[in-house]
């Protein structure tokens, strides 16, 4: 049971790194934004390549997962507080 603790800690903690990634700051600086990505003049993007579906990935996990981290993020606070 310990180690399924330590999974979903580790697995919200992936997840709130990735939903709180900036845009500006961080992902246009090494060439991962949404709205920076080009991979070639006049070339459509490769939806085959690992760049591309590591953008996808990070743009989906920022938009779906943002309401349910709030509530995931409130239980395991709420949990630490009463039981921690």
């Amino acid at each position: 049971m310990l180690f399924l603790g330590n999974l979903v800690y580790v697995l919200c903690l992936l997840t709130n790194a990735l939903a709180i990634l900036s845009d500006d700051r961080f992902l246009a600086r090494i060439g991962l934004s949404t709205s920076t990505y080009d991979p070639a003049f006049g070339a459509g993007a490769d939806a085959n390549s690992v760049k591309a579906k590591l953008v996808a990935l990070i743009a989906s996990v920022r938009m779906v997962m943002r309401p349910p981290l709030i509530i995931v993020n409130t239980l395991i606070i709420l949990y630490e507080l009463v039981l921690g």
